[in-house]
């Protein structure tokens, strides 16, 4: 499960939260809020690079020592100077007292010769900042990527270098929506949505929410004009749906049933969104069958809403099983569902491989999904998180000792099962995938 840095901030911090002062030379662009108030600190503390969960397992007392520790460093070496934020090049990183989750941030910075810094998204490293002037390796080929993805991951490398001589500022565009992350320096695109690991745990998705933090060792480097923007659920659902969207074909007109099938008298379209009516069940499904394929949808979970998506589905029997596998559609933080099977909750392979936890948003809030399937591999991202990514061919403990003999299947239709409850999809569309469609749709 995601750990949510929430509770880590506000201890860390050691002080009350106060909205910025904002003198009248900060003036952040429409919609956007300053991070910085051109004046002082207090909207920052330190934090040095350290794993946020081990924070959050620390006692009070020793939390608030530690803390103490890091802000007096940070003071030593953090001032701000002519409305700029100045380090020396050492001590802890300067961090946000604030979490924040889907962003738009704007920053600018200028260097010196030799040093190296980043900056953490969500308290995690990093999009890197270094002298792309001198040395070798990685360093000249500028700063901007994703430097802590794995080797010959997307995004680890930018697209171009675009780093200005010293003594002059760079500005940079970031914009990140789950793990999904883009960055622009000076207005060229350097990295293209691609996901951003956790460098905490690889096995895990990055963290849902966390505090942006500016790092620095290795000599000074100055900051101004920091500005973000908070990006909502529909906004969030919007940017991701439209982006990689070639080749995706609308199963769904948002009007009626046209290439369904099944017990459609038990769904209902409401306001452009097919709905499982209450108190009704059964799994309705496309007349067209697919083999290899991606599927893009959204969806909208009343409290404790459960439904779930037939993935290659033969037409008749129970979707669970005789498909090649359920896709959980489930309110899996809701009281009712606290002691189930983890391959029970949401994204997973209903009870066969388990989807990670932590990237759903709140019922009633709309979610986006991408599924991609290819032979017998299932991916899964929820939100801009990857949260599944199974070869069900490798599957061989079953959730309560039934068989899944649908999991060979090679084609089949897609559908959505119904389980009595008013669940919501909208936006449905579906891409072919040939061998030489990347999977994932990135």
């Amino acid at each position: 499960m995601k750990t949510c840095l929430r509770m880590i901030c506000c201890t860390c911090c050691l002080a009350v939260f106060r909205p910025a002062l904002a003198p009248a030379d900060v003036n952040p662009p429409e919609e956007f809020t300053a991070l910085f108030n051109g004046s002082d600190l207090r909207d920052w503390h330190g934090m040095p690079h350290f794993d946020p969960r081990r924070i959050a397992e620390m006692n009070v007392e020793d939390r608030a020592n530690w803390s103490t520790k890091n802000n007096e460093a940070m003071r030593a070496h953090w001032r701000v100077e002519n409305g700029e934020i100045v380090n020396d090049g050492d001590g802890p990183y300067l961090t946000t007292n604030r979490e924040f989750g889907d962003i738009e941030l704007l920053i600018e910075y200028r260097t010196v010769p030799k040093a190296d810094s980043g900056i953490y998204l969500r308290g995690t490293p990093q999009v890197q900042i270094w002298d792309a002037h001198g040395g070798s390796g990685e360093r000249i080929r500028g700063s901007g990527g994703l430097y802590n993805n794995s080797q010959g991951a997307p995004g680890r490398v930018p697209l171009v270098k675009a780093d200005k001589s010293f003594g002059q500022w760079n500005s940079f565009r970031i914009l990140q929506i789950g793990a999904r992350t883009s960055v622009w320096m000076n207005d060229q695109l350097l990295v293209d949505h691609a996901i951003m690991e956790n460098y905490w745990d690889s096995s895990l998705p990055l963290f849902a929410r966390g505090p942006i933090q500016l790092q620095t060792h290795g000599g000074e480097i100055r900051w101004r004009n920091l500005f973000v923007r908070e990006i909502g659920a529909e906004a969030a659902g919007r940017i991701l749906r439209e982006k990689n969207g070639n080749g995706f074909v609308s199963v769904f007109n948002g009007k009626d049933f046209r290439g369904w099938t099944g017990p459609l008298g038990n769904y209902e379209i409401i306001d452009g969104a097919i709905a499982c009516e209450p108190h009704k069940d059964g799994t309705i499904f496309t007349e067209e069958t697919y083999s290899d394929f991606a599927v893009r949808l959204e969806f909208l979970l009343p409290p404790a809403g459960n439904n779930g998506l037939a993935i290659r589905f033969p037409g008749e029997g129970n979707p669970t099983y005789a498909s090649m596998c359920e896709l959980q559609v489930l309110d899996s933080e809701h009281p009712k569902y606290a002691n189930l099977d983890p391959r029970q909750y949401h994204g997973s392979a209903y009870g066969m491989v388990p989807a990670h936890r932590g990237s759903l948003r709140p019922a009633g809030e709309w979610n986006f999904q991408e599924v991609t399937v290819r032979g017998s591999v299932v991916q899964v991202e929820l939100n801009g998180f990857p949260i599944l990514n199974a070869d069900l061919s490798t599957v061989s403990d079953f959730m309560d000792d039934k068989p899944h003999p649908g999991r060979n299947l090679t084609s089949g239709h897609f559908g959505f099962v119904g389980h009595n409850d008013p669940v919501r999809f909208r936006n449905v569309s579906i891409r072919r995938i040939e061998d030489s469609t990347p999977a994932g749709g990135s």
